[in-house]
């Protein structure tokens, strides 16, 4: 883990391009049968450390794991700290980017707090950048008052 001079608390925009860059080439390894939805997704910790992780859908739905998810929970078994921003590139949903849904959300409030930055982009245009943070994307999301307290 880096020094505390070191650490990552307000990512830049040079970080989160990087980030949605790193989501957007971890979706060939999307395991993606029955949507064909490929998902990638990246963590950048505040060690400045980055946690990626793919779409993994199963015959029963509610066993599927969703990308962001699965980059998270990579950044918490690694100890690289709390999640400073959390970047998702999947296909467009009705015209739109596709930000994270509600239970991946609520894991990134939960560690990383209300004010993560949340970057969603489309694969066929990684350079544009959609970035918001969990309170604009869920301002009613139930919260801690200390995110990320604890073993992080």
């Amino acid at each position: 883990m880096a020094d505390t001079d070191d650490r990552t608390t307000e990512p830049g925009q040079d970080q989160l391009q990087e980030l949605a860059i790193a989501a957007s080439n971890q979706r060939a390894r999307a395991y993606t049968p029955y949507s064909g939805f490929d998902t990638g997704a990246a963590v950048l910790t505040e060690s400045g450390a980055t946690h990626t992780g793919v779409l993994v859908e199963n015959l029963i739905f509610g066993l599927a794991m969703c990308a962001e998810r699965v980059a998270l929970f990579s950044a918490v078994t690694a100890g690289s700290g709390r999640p400073v921003a959390l970047a998702v590139a999947a296909p467009s949903t009705a015209g739109q980017v596709t930000f994270p849904c509600g239970p991946c959300l609520q894991v990134a409030i939960e560690l990383g707090g209300a004010e993560m930055k949340i970057v969603a982009t489309d694969p066929e245009n990684v350079g544009n950048l959609h970035v918001r943070t969990i309170d604009e994307l869920a301002p009613g999301i139930p919260r801690r008052q200390n995110p990320g307290a604890g073993k992080l």
